[in-house]
């Protein structure tokens, strides 16, 4: 069964920089259904340079800093833009949530403050033919 289009991705972004994921891998709560689950960030390509740098200075261990929207940025429902925390500094903006995941990320976010844990998901940098990706380790909060 294929996934449903995510209509607001197709007109914001390129073919093959339009993120992954989708609502049906999550359970009604929003927490993982499997804790293998990656989410590819869409809107990536203006961002290769910086992604570049936090690969070359970090190597494996990346997370997501940040991901929480402001008020304003949820009354005119703008992007969530996800920056890099690679141990040392935060990175600039790497890509967006595809939009309607929103509420998953924010949902992982909270799990992992109630479970007293800093706010981070792991995230990993991978190499595709249209670029670099980061793919978010959203699975790994199922069980926080």
């Amino acid at each position: 069964m294929t996934p449903p289009r995510n209509r607001a991705n197709e007109e914001a972004f390129p073919k093959n920089d339009r993120g992954t994921g989708s609502l049906n891998d999550y359970k009604f709560d929003m927490i993982p259904r499997s804790a293998k689950l990656r989410v590819q960030l869409a809107g990536s390509d203006p961002y290769q340079d910086e992604l570049r740098t936090v690969l070359e200075e970090s190597g494996t261990d990346v997370f997501t800093a940040g991901g929480q929207r402001t008020i304003e940025e949820e009354r005119t429902d703008a992007p969530m833009e996800l920056r890099l925390f690679t141990g040392r500094r935060v990175s600039g903006i790497v890509g967006t949530v595809p939009r309607g995941l929103e509420p998953a990320f924010v949902e992982a976010l909270v799990r992992l403050e109630r479970a007293n844990k800093p706010p981070r998901i792991p995230a990993e940098i991978v190499k595709t033919r249209n670029g670099l990706r980061l793919e978010v380790l959203i699975g790994q909060t199922r069980d926080v």
